[in-house]
């Protein structure tokens, strides 16, 4: 992402036009100096003020709108922003925009500028960074809920208290290192303790729940041989003909994925081939896939024999196609019909059953895999310090464990992460 930090950039905030609103942000140093060229006098900050804007080429009016101005550096970006609440239309908002781009030093913004700019200066940490971006890509309110946590602040607050914990440790060893040569150079009594309950509470959180599950879905994979009625299974619960379902055996021969919402949770159903031997060379391919994706599932629905049930952690056996009548049963199936949709809500709420186990309770903290792995080399450095008499290796871990902590946060080696989850902001944001 190229950057310039003495620019000042304009965007489109609000939906794509026409729209009975829209919102024009301006960051940077001449935000301020701009607005009083095109809309004259500006209102005392955080205050909305109706002004009509003008081109300062030649007059001409452009429209009346709301104008509010925030002060750097108690503003979204930590700087100068004035925000332009205009009329919605696409005439307008391009002719207030190339206004305001025509200026130099004045550019379009890139994609999350706005909050990379609040990231450089301090108004927000990368763990809210990220919660933002989930919460912009929020489509269940599971999901918000969740993304609500993080970009509150919520981790943000716990790595700061034990950032400062391990500065204090870290305090604590270095005397010992400064007086290791006299009587009183070893370490405190207690210190080992202390290492070893910060390990351990860290550690409580990165075992958490992630929220990658939370965010692209529960993986369901329904599996089976050919034939059994996963296809249909699939169009029954997601109430729409999504994968094609025929007499013949073998019809789905690839992995089809299907989101669907079941009582707010986010879910990816999986139909796959069905499981058997195959010489036909593209078969086979499926088939392979079929397996992968049965080893990978969230949660697994087995429409197949008892005895070639596969091990999963969580699996739900099916007896598929109940409305026809058969010699076999089995006590431990439940009972589904694509046909007569007989066990059809039974099986989402044990599918919600088992989501909820994989997902974090309602204003818990989730983490990304990036912030639990480096939780847990964290809680490791501090684990393998408490063991340790040698103050000076103690010092070492503790270091390794503040490394992990500042890079959760964003203050050190994150520069490769940046451009990558910026992108997923729109041009506004």
């Amino acid at each position: 992402m190229a950057l310039g930090a003495g620019d000042t950039i304009v965007a489109l905030s609000s939906g794509r036009p026409p729209a009975a609103i829209a919102v024009v942000r301006t960051s940077g140093p001449r935000a301020s100096a701009l607005a009083q060229q095109v809309a004259g006098s500006l209102p005392p900050a955080r205050q909305a003020t109706l002004r009509r804007l003008i081109d300062p080429t030649d007059g001409n009016i452009i429209d009346d709108a709301l104008v509010i101005r925030f002060a750097g550096p108690h503003s979204a970006t930590g700087e100068d922003v004035v925000e332009y609440q205009c009329h919605g239309g696409r005439a307008t908002v391009d002719a207030l925009i190339a206004v305001l781009v025509r200026e130099s030093g004045v550019r379009l913004a890139e994609p999350g500028e706005f909050t990379r700019r609040a990231l450089a200066n301090g108004r927000l940490d990368l763990t809210e960074a990220e919660g933002l971006a989930d919460l912009l890509a929020a489509e269940t309110d599971l999901q918000r809920r969740s993304a609500m946590v993080r970009a509150g602040g919520g981790l943000r607050v716990r790595l700061d208290r034990w950032r400062e914990q391990l500065l204090s440790l870290s305090a604590r060893a270095e005397v010992a290192i400064d007086y290791a040569d006299e009587e009183d150079g070893s370490l405190d009594n207690d210190l080992s303790g202390a290492l070893g309950d910060l390990s351990t509470e860290i550690r409580m959180l990165a075992e958490s729940p992630r929220v990658e599950p939370l965010r692209d879905g529960i993986r369901v994979v329904l599996a089976g041989p050919p034939n059994a009625g996963k296809s249909s299974l699939l169009n029954a619960l997601v109430q729409a003909e999504r994968a094609i379902v025929t007499p013949i055996a073998g019809t789905t021969r690839d992995v089809i994925e299907v989101p669907v919402s079941i009582s707010g949770i986010p879910f990816v159903l999986v139909d796959t081939a069905g499981l058997h031997e195959s010489d036909d060379e593209v078969e086979a391919i499926g088939i392979a896939r079929a397996r992968q994706e049965t080893s990978s599932a969230d949660i697994l629905l087995w429409l197949g024999a008892a005895e070639a049930t596969p091990v999963h952690e969580r699996l739900i056996v099916l007896l598929p196609k109940s409305d026809i009548p058969r010699d076999e049963a089995s006590n431990h199936a439940l009972p589904v019909s694509s046909h007569t949709g007989q066990g059809i809500p039974e099986l989402s709420t044990k599918l919600v059953g088992l989501a909820l186990k994989l997902l974090p309770r309602k204003d818990e903290i989730a983490l990304v895999r990036r912030e639990r792995d480096l939780l847990a080399e964290a809680s490791d450095a501090l684990a393998r310090a408490a063991s340790l008499t040698d103050p000076v290796l103690v010092a070492e871990e503790l270091r390794v464990a503040r490394t992990a902590i500042d890079r959760i946060a964003g203050r050190a080696g994150v520069e490769d992460l940046l451009d990558t989850l910026f992108g997923r902001f729109c041009l506004g944001k």
